[in-house]
């Protein structure tokens, strides 16, 4: 018996096999005859039970295990019913007249391997199929696997047929069909929108699967149903007929090198605009794909095209943290500095806010301006906002204002900071020389509001150690007091209180005091304590007036 073998869970399942092999004996000579053949190990179990296929069925279950294998999820019985009934010879058809009479039959054609589950769902009672045990995925992708088999679940073969069955399936619905119908008439067509991609990337320099897929996105019928179906930018959305990029953006954002290539051969337009990143340049330096963004600037894209979600490529990239192609971009004349919008404004507050610090360095390195500031503030402010500690670091040793009033929903990197409760980075900005007493912008007019706002005692006690005022009116809608009153945190109202904010201080806002605010928001504990300290009962119905 092998290692494997030697684990109880998989002894229990060489014995299942056992059982399942003697239970088709029909007399006592044919079960005698089987238990002297049995296999000793449970490797031998699964090439016996391989080897058993009959040919007229051994292409349809060596596809249903390619499904089970490599997929992202179990298929539903229809679904599976649906992947063996494609014909991928010569180019890829689906007829219903080929699925199975009886759907609980597919389990004949890999018996013992694979299982049908029933669960529970928000439609109701889904029957699955998936792989009977965990062992079957080990051995039917280990080199165990007898040569016969063993192209067919190498990786790229076998998501190769996957994508080939899932395009052909695509390929064969009707503009005319309503989401709905196709839903409830073609089981599969769901699961194939939304993975075929995922399937083609390890499998598109196979021939026939580069060829599927050209023929697919030269369809236009097929590629609309596609897109009607599944938006790969916003996978969650239950609106996916939103999406209505061209093939080029879709193979960019997914990083099929290949395809990309052959599409450009084919003319297509490399600044076509369309899709979520606005571009399948922005859409492939999202993504990280460096091959892609390589042929699509060899072929004009302009590297510094405005639009979509990031604003520009090089933002895309230094958003997610994409280092090689923020360089590639740079190399190929990426404008460092350029003010975009986005999520972000531009690259080095995009990396920053995200924690991608060897890319800070190389926007730095490279000419960056460490004090731009934008919708979204400055660089230093962001990652002080993000608990970037590092990178404070970086960007206060390169010249950052540590004090600079940024705009953004903070104003300036102190108060970004307190209101996240990031002590230490509020440690390191106060000991570089950051204004305790600043004043910011948003609801939170300064360091102190901002950190008593949300109840981030330590970064409280550590501010007003460093000299914050207690009782500053810093052009919020709220004092400190008021503010931690407001939100009921009872530990910074106390501290707040044994440091000498004014506890009757009118500040204005929509709640005049402290006392009031507290009161209205039905935090009973803290109006305890404020009227136990001293707190006057005097109502300031100008304030009233903003609530009722």
């Amino acid at each position: 018996m092998s290692d494997a073998d030697a684990y109880p869970s998989n002894r229990f399942r060489w014995a299942a096999c056992q059982l399942d092999i003697l239970e088709h004996c029909l007399d006592y000579e044919e079960l005698q005859r089987t238990l002297h053949s049995l296999p000793q190990t449970l490797d031998e179990t699964y090439s016996r039970i391989l080897a058993n296929i009959p040919e007229g069925r051994r292409e349809r279950a060596i596809r249903l295990l390619q499904f089970l294998v490599y997929s992202e999820r179990p298929l539903t019985i229809q679904e599976a019913v649906d992947a063996i009934a494609i014909r991928l010879i010569p180019c890829g058809q689906f007829d219903p007249k080929y699925r199975l009479p009886c759907p609980k039959e597919i389990t004949r054609f890999c018996s013992s391997l694979v299982s049908l589950i029933t669960r529970e769902s928000d439609t109701g009672t889904l029957m699955e199929l998936e792989l009977a045990h965990f062992s079957v995925k080990e051995y039917l992708t280990s080199e165990k696997l007898p040569e016969p088999f063993q192209c067919s679940f190498s990786q790229a073969y076998a998501r190769g047929n996957i994508t080939r069955s899932s395009l052909a399936y695509l390929s064969c619905l009707k503009e005319e069909d309503l989401i709905a119908n196709i839903a409830a008439q073609f089981p599969l067509a769901q699961y194939s929108a939304r993975y075929w991609m995922d399937h083609a990337r390890s499998s598109e320099t196979l021939d026939d699967v580069g060829e599927s897929i050209m023929r697919f996105f030269e369809n236009d019928i097929a590629y609309t149903i596609w897109c009607r179906l599944f938006n790969p930018d916003l996978p969650w959305t239950d609106r996916p007929d939103t999406y209505t990029a061209c093939p080029l953006y879709s193979a960019s954002r997914k990083g099929l090198d290949v395809t990309v290539q052959k599409l450009l051969d084919r003319g297509a337009d490399a600044n076509a605009r369309g899709g979520y990143f606005g571009s399948a340049l922005q859409a492939a330096s999202s993504g990280g794909h460096v091959k892609v963004v390589q042929k699509l600037l060899d072929r004009g894209a302009d590297v510094n095209a405005q639009g979509g979600d990031y604003g520009n490529a090089l933002q895309a990239a230094s958003s997610e943290g994409h280092e090689k192609v923020a360089q590639l971009l740079l190399d190929r004349g990426a404008d460092i500095n350029a003010q975009v919008g986005g999520l972000y404004g531009d690259a080095l507050r995009a990396a920053s806010s995200e924690g991608h610090e060897r890319i800070v360095q190389l926007l730095l390195d490279r000419g960056a301006d460490v004090n731009t500031q934008g919708g979204y503030g400055d660089a230093l402010q962001a990652a002080s906002l993000g608990g970037r500690e590092r990178i404070v670091q970086l960007l206060l040793d390169r010249g950052a204002d540590i004090n600079a009033q940024a705009g953004g929903l903070h104003g300036n990197a102190l108060q970004a900071a307190s209101s996240e409760g990031h002590e230490r980075i509020v440690q390191l900005l106060l000991d570089r020389g950051a204004d305790v007493n600043a004043q910011g912008g948003g609801l939170d007019g300064d360091a102190l509001q901002a950190a008593s706002s949300r109840g981030h005692e330590k970064v409280v006690q550590l501010l007003l150690d460093r000299g914050a005022d207690v009782n500053a009116q810093a052009g919020g809608l709220y004092g400190a007091l008021q503010a931690a009153s407001l939100q009921g945190h009872e530990k910074v109202v106390q501290l707040l209180l044994d440091r000498g904010a004014d506890i009757n201080a009118q500040v204005g806002g929509f709640y005049g005091n402290a006392l009031q605010a507290a009161s209205l928001r039905g935090h009973e504990k803290v109006v305890q304590l404020l009227r136990d300290r001293g707190a006057g009962v005097n109502i300031n119905y100008t304030s009233l007036s903003y609530i009722f």
